[in-house]
């Protein structure tokens, strides 16, 4: 997902400005839109149970139970009444025994028929009061054992107040009057319109998607297409079919889209499908943004390793809200924004989730940095790859005085996206954006291009030799990044993931001159031990000073002007980026 901010165009076309705040979700009882042709809802309605705004954390004991083998969703979209209609197929292996059923599904989408293993059951056998599905079975399904649960439901889906950092529908329409509408569902997750296990480990192996639109318009989703039905009524179904999404990464996107494609040839020998669907009177724009996508690809190849979902597609669509990273189909609202960095921002920043977020993601909300960390640090990364070291520096810059250091990055607890995402909730917010980015810039200094490199691939792929068709999607976690790191070294880095990820407040490097001397010292919260290195450049000679024990000396030449980091490598306290955060808050936040 792109950062969480409000767009400043004028400062800088890469990043985003000062961190927005949610807008309050409406509270009023607007209950849901009954298929019946009534108004249709405003923004932030129908409102939300606290269980449905709820993704990740402590994960229900009867969902533990299973395992979600595939969903096969139906859906039906009416853009006319803003509401869907929809039939969901689940199959689940139990791992022990059980007898009921938990699935997270939004009880504005109310369930009107459930079978279970091809027998219909009462309307007493099932109740949603909190936006948790709970199914009472026939019988006890004993371990290892698969059911399968056919769900009938429709209504009005919780539409974004402020898509996609809102989550729930857009119902929009294009210049010419057209529907052009778009789902998004990170913050609150898949049960916003399906039923699902919202945790990001409650992933299912297989998703086959049939979207039903109104005549003249398209449906692109995730994986791969299977086929389009013609109905006689002029609709369409669009027949999707993908392996192991995010929960979060099944996307509703339709309009009256046209489609430029082509196909690229990986330095891994594979081809890989390509399409852009963007909105007619586009075509010239749409082209251009569809020439980045294959030095993207061989970038994130060449430096990362091979694209994870090659068999299915490479896939972007144009959306009614700025952007989000839906596996195989990423949502793009960037308007095809020029940028002095030479590429579009919006589009890599999604693309990159391809690795960081889709094909490694975090098997607890808490480790949300490794998705964004790494998928900011990929910008600035990119432009050292095409243009060198001071486009690098320059995009790095940009994103250094939006660090804000008010929470750590990771807690060690179980914990909701929106626990992490929020800063009133405590969460890091925007800080695993860029203090995640400028963590990785600091500690492949540290530990060397080939060394980060390499535990970067251990933990994107679980292996270090990915080839097409030799790894799956993994979970990962920053104990587990921490762990590869000292692995790949040969060496105990505890101490720079605890200052870094596990403490809000930057290490503040301390210097002072005095008798032809130059003494540095690192102060880090609780006194710790800080062995990070310094670079002092003493006119034209460069200086790596050993920091053991948090403390270096270095004896400095007569009259040498001294430069302390001076190609900003380290990741420290600034008391300029501090005095220009409390300019802009202005005196009232002081």
């Amino acid at each position: 997902m792109q950062s969480p901010a409000a767009p400043d165009r004028d400062a800088n076309w890469f990043l985003y400005g000062a961190w927005r705040r949610r807008i309050n979700r409406l509270a009023a009882g607007f209950a849901f839109l009954a298929l019946t042709g009534a108004a249709p809802p405003k923004k932030g309605e129908p409102p939300l149970t606290e269980q449905t705004q709820k993704s990740g954390g402590m994960i229900d004991a009867d969902q533990a139970k299973l395992h979600f083998d595939s969903a096969d969703l139906a859906i039906e979209i009416l853009p006319e009444r803003e509401a869907i209609a929809a039939t969901a197929i689940l199959a689940f292996t139990a791992k022990e025994p059980i007898d009921r059923l938990v699935i997270d599904l939004d009880r504005n989408l109310p369930v009107t028929a459930i079978d279970i293993d091809g027998h219909a059951l009462p309307a007493t056998a099932w109740t949603n009061p909190l936006g948790q599905l709970v199914i009472r079975l026939p019988e006890t399904i004993a371990a290892k054992h698969q059911v399968k649960a056919r769900i009938r439901y429709g209504g009005t889906p919780h539409v974004a107040v402020r898509a996609p950092w809102d989550d729930g529908f857009v119902w929009s329409r294009t210049r010419d009057g057209k529907p052009w509408v778009a789902s998004t569902a990170e913050g609150y997750g898949c049960d916003l319109f399906w039923p699902c296990l919202d945790f990001p480990t409650g992933e299912p192996t297989q998703v086959t998607l049939h979207i039903t639109v109104p005549k003249g318009l398209s449906a692109p989703s995730n994986g791969v297409l299977l086929g389009t039905d013609k109905h006689a009524d002029g609709r369409t179904t669009w027949n999707w079919r993908i392996k192991r999404p995010n929960t979060y990464a099944i996307a509703i996107t339709v309009g009256p889209y046209e489609q430029v494609s082509g196909t690229y040839k990986s330095r891994f020998g594979n081809s890989i499908p390509m399409s852009y669907w963007y909105l007619p009177g586009e075509k010239q724009q749409a082209e251009a943004l569809f020439a980045e996508f294959a030095p993207t690809l061989d970038f994130f190849e060449s430096v990362i390793g091979p694209y994870p979902f090659a068999d299915e597609k490479v896939g972007v669509v144009e959306t009614p809200h700025l952007g989000m990273e839906h596996q195989t189909i990423n949502a793009y609202g960037n308007g095809y924004a020029k940028s002095i960095d030479g590429f579009d921002w919006l589009f890599h920043h999604e693309f990159a989730h391809e690795w960081f977020g889709n094909q490694v993601t975090a098997a607890n909300w808490d480790d949300y940095w490794l998705h964004e960390g790494f998928g900011s640090y990929m910008q600035p990364l990119y432009g050292q790859w095409r243009e060198g070291d001071a486009r690098y520096a320059t995009m790095l810059d940009a994103q250094r005085g939006k660090i804000e250091n008010r929470a750590p990055l990771i807690s060690g607890k179980i914990r909701t996206e929106e626990d992490v995402y929020e800063q009133a909730k405590g969460g890091p917010a925007s800080d695993i954006y860029y203090k995640g980015s400028w963590t990785l810039h600091t500690l492949r200094w540290l530990i060397g291009d080939a060394a980060f490199l390499e535990a970067t691939r251990r933990l994107v792929y679980g292996r270090t030799d990915p080839r097409p068709g030799n790894f799956t999607p993994r979970f990962g976690s920053s104990a587990e990044f921490q762990a590869i790191v000292n692995q790949v070294t040969g060496k105990d880095y505890g101490w720079f993931f605890d200052v870094y990820l596990r403490q809000a407040a930057l290490p503040d490097l301390v210097s002072n001159q005095a008798g032809g001397m130059l003494s540095l010292e690192w102060k880090v919260p609780g006194g710790k031990a800080f062995p990070m290195p310094v670079e002092v450049r003493m006119g034209d000679t460069l200086v790596r000073v050993d920091m053991a024990g948090g403390r270096g000396t270095l004896a400095l030449p007569t009259g040498a002007h001294v430069v302390i980091d001076p190609m900003a490598r380290l990741l420290r306290r600034s008391t300029a980026v501090e005095a220009l955060q409390a300019y802009r808050r202005g005196p009232s936040a002081n």
